[in-house]
């Protein structure tokens, strides 16, 4: 029998804005989501880098972590986009990562409405997008469950990150 708490309300999840002292944990997330999403190993020290980076330049985005008794169990990262077809903000929804033992019980969700919130009440923005990989049918029936609709777009790329295996599957392996 499961002793976990099965519902959002019963678990008491706890969203919060990231701090430094949550680098380890949201860089160790990244790498899990890479390798399950796209089997992607990535290179623990750039991950490591770049999630510091992005704590220390707010301008770019921030990570949201949820918590459940003060153990981070889940996050999302957002970062910014102009739209001058809108005159606002567009906030990204990024490496969302939920650790496994406590998906499908409501701890993305938390988040989401943590987030939505957050967003309706600032300023400037707009709206909220993310993407998702095009193999990954649960994270698509969770995104459409939580009103997100497909936008017509497909994501294109240009990477001089110089980064080994960009687009083979594996960095630094």
């Amino acid at each position: 029998m499961d002793p976990m708490p099965r519902t959002s309300a019963e678990m008491n999840i706890t969203i919060t804005c990231a701090a430094p002292v949550d680098t380890a944990v949201i860089a160790r997330f990244n790498e899990a989501m890479a390798w399950e999403t796209e089997h992607r190993r990535l290179h623990g020290p750039t991950v490591l880098a770049g999630t510091r980076a992005l704590m220390e330049r707010s301008e770019f985005g921030r990570y949201f972590l949820a918590k459940i008794d003060g153990r981070a169990v889940g996050q999302a990262m957002v970062t910014y986009e102009w739209s001058d077809w809108r005159n606002g903000v567009i906030w990204w929804l990024q490496s969302v990562y939920v650790s496994p033992e406590y998906r499908r019980r409501g701890v993305f969700t938390t988040i989401l409405k943590h987030i939505e919130h957050a967003a309706r009440a600032s300023e400037d923005a707009v709206g909220l997008r993310l993407y998702v990989e095009t193999e990954n049918e649960p994270a698509m029936a969770t995104y459409k469950k939580l009103n997100f609709t497909p936008s017509g777009h497909v994501v294109y790329e240009m990477d001089w990150s110089g980064l080994e295996g960009v687009g083979s599957g594996n960095i630094h392996e």
